[in-house]
């Protein structure tokens, strides 16, 4: 038997070795024994990652540039230990949401758009494909070395070069196999169990082959790792191997590299697919989160040692992409030679199979389906089952992204370096990563501002390296890079704008992201988003709270019935049937015999019944899973009458579950601000319910103080919405009312949760030795610039050096502020004074802020500590004073409260000196053996 067909045999045998154990682990599956419900082979799933690139490129970067090949892994460990709240996020909406996709999650997060989804699967098909073409020139090159057959470049392409060339052949036969491999079930989004068992035991395979050819060249070919460093520093021609300076573009490359890798590794679709789509259980995340830098560090052990051997022996004429192989066959070791081969065929078809998965995956769903579903002619003749059409649309996909692949590695694929044609796909994925991570964290993000971004990067990113490479290959002309577009300097592919002195990558980069992020966001600052867009937006950004689901959208109406005929034409009988009984078991708590006992006319009937919310949400749910969340949405309309929930019911929904609030949005957030005040509102009088005393009254006050702020935000934003001409002064006079009383309602929330705190004893304090006369000038400061502007004249008179008191300093600085607060507002109108007396009273510490305004009748002195109990004289005389803010009424009731825990006293009397009120706080001496000494005084101030 000739050594080409024994690795031909080898190579196949292999391919149907991971055909058995992809079907082993379906089966297993389908019996509920899952073999991936592991964190062990969730880890080495991920290490799909390590491709060709990683078993043959990195040693030749290797030779080129030193250990700044680690750049490329050191991205993934930093993505991977930020995991806990990048990646668990994303996994956590993928599962609510049924994505398929990195395509369909950012096309769901803005607002499931089936432009953005159809954008992102274009930029990826296009992004991936020099992948794809770097495992296809490695199997083949790989396949030369070991057969020693030359490769001869292709020079043109006709029908004799293409079936006479093996990578042609390959192609072919991965394309073959992976729609065998991949396609058999509809449901994307469910998890292909068989293809993550295959891809983990891949991982094994590849890294124990490069670890076997590692030991191998250290303890046979030399004499340990000493010899083979002692020799190589001998040898100056070999100091790029060993420099970490050899990186092009110095530390900005560095820095570049690693960003790019960073990025990549969250961005690229099998990526996505392993981390997102196939994570079984988001906890297996927290051991995957250092054992797969693990895995990365042991692969990468060897590298630097294969590509010192290689020089040393090899001599620096041969190519370092081949020394994994060409290091045993110089030492006649075929049979190691041929391990190594298969690990290097692990590597490549590992990353084939999952990437071309996912992009058919986005192919079908993103760019076939929603076209066919709006046109109306073709889609009126595709009748009955459409489930086995719709998988004929991704294994036609899959031929597709093989052939364009071979084009690109047939076309320009020579021209490049494994490492480098790696790095043209990282930077043409990264785009997807400002859409993607602020999507994540910010809700202003818009979709129309992530779809501009995208292409704005992604046409930098062609500019800048997938255009140079048809230059380099004779596609284009030279002068293109030379001189740059129509002959100007400054538009050179390498040298953007006159920046030079970086790598090529790093170059392409910077420019691309500073286009991306620069349009996504000027984009998004300046546009409204739809209601479903800022639903989803709601739901990205709050995956994390505790209790977050996809909310109940729909309050149309449509038939059970009609559910299932939409159902089952695009997900056949079997799944239609799943979701119905899952529905069914959630609404029905009938059993399933007696469901069946009711008979065929009961089952028509409930046919005929209208579906439920629940189920409506199921059944987009199911058809996500299959078409992706755009056109699940458009064929969910096309038999529901009504439309999804308004923003207001669904932020209900929303906060009732994330248990958050969030105060002071900008203006055109202001309904969803109010919505989630009520709900906390509503929540605060639950808890303030349990109190024996005042719950009735409670509810009515808060509701009276609420009303006010509500209808005024209310009124001036209808009136900003519904004047789009309005003068400028005017809208801001507006918009400072809005603001202003935004403020008031979240002061307002503030103190009644201080004070059901404060009722139910839970405000804790932290009682500690302090000095009252250093505490009261700290408060004097930061409220005598406000209230001096508020036209008040504020005077402080202290009889004490110092004052030792036991108290919790912030809580005593609170009240201290509130005493004189209130008493500015009650001062008079002409001439305001306040004036502030600390001294000892009856062997007492006492504190009393007195105001020159009209005094507290006796009946009113005890009320004004009461919930919510404002005096009438405030609203006639000074509430509308200029300056002169109105209160809530629970500053005084919270202000006692704390003085009575610290053991102390707060009460009202006429004030002695200017005719108006004087509130009074007393409190005790600490006790000797407690009192600070004068070096812990310092430090307790």
């Amino acid at each position: 038997m000739s050594a080409e067909l024994g690795v031909i045999l080898a190579a196949f045998g292999y391919l149907a070795l991971l055909f058995v154990i992809a079907a082993w682990g379906d089966r297993r599956a389908e019996q509920g024994r899952s073999v991936i419900a592991s964190p062990l082979v969730y880890t080495l799933s991920i290490a799909v990652y390590c491709t060709a690139w990683t078993f043959y490129g990195s040693v030749g970067r290797a030779a080129d540039a030193g250990p700044s090949f680690l750049l490329i892994y050191l991205g993934p460990t930093l993505a991977m230990l930020s995991g806990p709240l990048i990646i668990r996020k994303m996994v956590r909406i993928a599962r609510a949401q049924r994505i398929t996709s990195i395509a369909d999650f950012i096309s769901a997060r803005y607002g499931k758009s089936s432009r953005l989804g159809a954008l992102v699967a274009l930029i990826a098909l296009i992004g991936i494909t020099p992948y794809i073409a770097l495992q296809l020139k490695a199997i083949t090159l790989s396949h030369a070395v070991l057969v020693n057959s030359p490769i001869a470049p292709t020079e043109s392409l006709s029908a004799s070069s293409v079936l006479s060339d093996k990578s042609f052949w390959v192609a072919l036969v991965l394309s073959v196999f992976i729609m065998l491999f991949g396609t058999r079930h509809l449901d994307a989004s469910e998890r292909h169990e068989g293809m993550v068992a295959a891809i983990a035991f891949e991982s094994l395979v590849k890294l124990t082959a490069f670890l076997a050819v590692g030991l191998f060249t250290l303890f046979v070919l030399f004499e340990g790792p000493g010899d083979l460093f002692a020799r190589a520093a001998a040898r100056p021609e070999l100091e790029n191997a060993l420099s970490l300076s050899a990186v092009p573009g110095g530390a900005v490359g560095w820095l570049g590299t690693l960003l790019l890798a960073f990025l990549a590794f969250l961005t690229l679709p099998r990526q996505f697919q392993v981390l997102v789509v196939e994570n079984v259980d988001e906890r297996h995340l927290m051991r995957a989160s250092w054992l797969f830098p693990l895995y990365l560090l042991i692969i990468n052990l060897m590298v630097i040692p294969i590509a010192l051997a290689g020089l040393l022996l090899a001599g620096s004429g041969s190519d370092p992409d081949s020394f994994v192989l060409t290091l045993p066959l110089s030492a006649g070791r075929e049979g190691l030679s041929l391990f190594v081969f298969i690990g290097g065929l692990s590597a490549a078809t590992g990353m084939v199979i999952v990437e071309t998965i996912a992009l058919s995956t986005m192919v079908s769903n993103q760019l076939v389906m929603p076209l066919l579903l709006r046109a109306t002619p073709l889609s009126k003749r595709l009748r009955g089952d459409l489930s086995g059409w719709l998988l004929g649309i991704r294994r036609g996909a899959i031929a597709l992204i093989l052939l364009l692949g071979y084009l690109y590695h047939a076309l320009i694929g020579d021209s490049y370096s494994l490492v480098t044609i790696g790095l043209v796909s990282f930077a043409a994925v990264s785009q997807f990563a400002p859409a993607l991570l602020l999507g994540l964290f910010w809700r202003g993000a818009c979709g129309l501002g992530a779809g501009l971004g995208m292409l704005a990067g992604f046409a930098t990113w062609a500019y800048t390296l997938l255009l140079p490479g048809f230059a380099q290959s004779g596609w284009l002309p030279l002068s293109f890079l030379e001189q740059g577009l129509f002959s100007q300097d400054w538009l050179r592919p390498y040298a953007l704008f006159g920046l030079e002195g970086l790598d090529i990558y790093s170059h392409s980069l910077l420019w691309s992201l500073i286009a991306n992020i620069g349009v996504l966001v000027g984009v998004s600052l300046f546009t409204r988003q739809s209601r479903l867009e800022q639903t989803q937006a709601a739901l990205f950004v709050e995956a994390l709270a505790e209790g977050i689901d996809t909310p109940l959208l729909w309050q149309g109406q449509t038939t059970r019935g009609a559910l299932n005929d939409l159902l089952k034409r695009y997900l056949g009988s079997a799944a239609t049937a799943r979701v119905l009984a899952t529905a069914d078991a959630v609404d029905d708590p009938a059993s399933p015999a007696e469901r069946d006992a009711a008979g065929d006319g009961a089952r028509a009937k409930a046919m005929d019944a209208s579906a439920s919310p629940q189920l409506i949400a199921r059944a987009e749910q199911a058809l996500a899973g299959a078409l992706g969340s755009a056109s699940a949405r458009l064929l969910i309309n096309s038999v529901v009458r009504g439309e999804a929930l308004d923003m207001e019911a669904v932020l209900s929904i929303l906060d009732t579950t994330s248990q958050t609030l969030e105060y002071n949005r900008r203006l055109e957030q202001k309904s969803r601000e109010l919505a989630r005040t009520g709900e906390e509102l509503r929540g605060a009088n639950e808890r303030l319910r349990e109190l024996d005393r005042l719950k009735d009254e409670f509810v009515a006050m808060v509701s009276h103080e609420l009303r006010t702020p509500l209808t005024s935000i209310r009124a001036f934003a209808e009136i900003l919405r519904d004047s789009p001409e309005m003068p400028d002064a005017k809208r801001a006079q507006f918009l400072e009312v809005v603001v202003l009383e935004s403020q008031r309602l979240s002061r307002l929330i503030e103190e009644i949760l201080d004070l059901a705190r404060l009722e139910s004893g839970r405000l804790t304090l932290h009682p500690t030795a302090l000095d009252l006369v250093a505490l009261t000038r700290q408060s004097l400061a930061a409220v005598q610039h406000p209230i001096e502007e508020r036209g008040v004249h504020l005077e402080a008179i202290i009889d004490l050096d110092a004052a030792r008191v036991i108290g919790d300093p912030d809580r005593l600085e609170q009240v201290i502020i509130n005493l004189i607060d209130n008493a500015a507002k009650f001062a008079a109108d002409q001439a305001p004074r306040v004036v502030l007396h600390l001294g000892r009273h009856r062997g007492r510490i006492r504190l009393s802020v007195e105001d020159n305004g009209p005094g507290i009748a006796a009946e009113e002195r005890e009320r004004v500590f009461e919930k919510f109990h404002q005096l009438e004289q405030q609203g006639a005389s000074h509430g509308g004073a200029r300056g002169r803010p109105r209160g809530s009424g629970l500053g005084l009731p919270i202000s006692r409260g704390i003085v009575n825990q610290l053991g102390g006293q707060l009460w009202v009397e006429d004030a002695a000196s200017l005719g108006g009120a004087s509130l009074i706080m007393e409190l005790p001496d600490a006790p000797r053996e407690e009192a600070p000494t004068p070096g812990d005084t310092a430090a307790t101030l």
